[in-house]
């Protein structure tokens, strides 16, 4: 699997009465990958939206998700994409017979084409127990694509770049890692280690330039929920090394990037996909509605954008 640029790790939309809302879910699958009322992308080299999506990540909210609604929202995802684009279907748990059986079921999903598994959260494992685990994993859905998912703040524990070499020697169908950790060091270091064949994407939006600089492969993006166009044209002018044109776009859309971690995510982007009219802003607890301050701060920064104005239209 050697895919490079912009993967969305989509919000899990919710009618107001809290149950699934599969229509708003499969608008954003053609809106993010360029579908009806999506305009061409004017950049050179540049297409319509973005690479692949990510069903049932952090951002879609999947610890709330029953095992039925976990498997409805890869099912619509992977079937309504219907290959356009790639579909990683987030497949993570702090047990890894649940983790392995999640992979397993997901494998079996037509359009879903990888598992992305985190670290084992709450459970706080060390170096040679997320081996295993995240071994265990790869070895029941092999040679299925599996990319590796590090993010220390959501699960408590850190993947250091020595064990991702051990796991991608260990699992030839372990393709690659989205890095959460927000350490540029340390991404930097498992750049210089892995093969070229393995792919890095920042899991951080405002650490995109940053990871592709040192030689990432791209980005799984919680902005691109809301703006696809411009994050998939901002890093797709950074893999051409079209710096100039990545730069201008990351210093416009930066303030937006930090806005969606004012609060937990996915509460600010459903908050400002919610202003777009592409869903209702309705979450599952223990997610809350974001602050009154919160609110007008997005307000502000998609009206400075010109993310208020009629579907279909784009900034780029």
């Amino acid at each position: 699997m050697e895919l490079v640029g912009c993967g969305t790790a989509l919000v899990t939309p919710f009618r107001a009465d809290g149950a699934l809302d599969e229509p708003a879910l499969r608008a954003l699958v053609d809106w993010q990958i360029g579908g009806p009322g999506q305009a061409q992308g004017s950049e050179r080299n540049q297409p319509p939206g973005v690479d692949w999506l990510v069903a049932c990540g952090t951002t879609g909210e999947t610890p709330t998700l029953s095992h039925d609604e976990w498997l409805l929202v890869l099912d619509t995802v992977g079937s309504h994409a219907a290959g356009r684009v790639p579909v990683w279907a987030g497949c993570s748990s702090n047990s890894t017979r649940e983790a392995v059986e999640r992979a397993v079921a997901a494998t079996r999903i037509p359009g879903i084409t990888a598992v992305l598994t985190a670290n084992p959260f709450y459970n706080k494992p060390g170096q040679a127990g997320q081996f295993a685990h995240f071994q265990a994993v790869a070895e029941a859905v092999a040679p299925f694509p599996v990319v590796l998912y590090n993010i220390p703040s959501r699960t408590g524990t850190n993947l250091e770049p020595a064990t991702v070499v051990r796991l991608a020697e260990a699992c030839r169908n372990i393709a690659g890692i989205k890095e959460s950790s927000s350490n540029l060091v340390q991404i930097t270091e498992l750049l210089t280690l892995v093969p070229r064949s393995f792919s890095v994407y920042a899991g951080d939006d405002a650490m995109a330039l940053g990871v592709l600089g040192a030689g990432g492969a791209g980005l799984v993006s919680v902005a691109s929920n809301v703006i696809p166009r411009e994050m998939s044209a901002m890093i797709h002018a950074a893999l051409r090394n079209d710096w100039p044109t990545a730069r201008r776009l990351n210093h416009t859309y930066f303030p937006l990037l930090l806005a969606n971690f004012l609060e937990p995510s996915p509460g600010p982007v459903k908050a400002l996909l919610a202003m777009m009219g592409r869903i209702h802003e309705t979450y599952r607890l223990p997610m809350m509605p974001v602050s009154h301050p919160t609110r007008e701060r997005l307000h502000s920064l998609a009206g400075e954008l010109g993310l208020l104005q009629p579907a279909g239209a784009s900034t780029v």
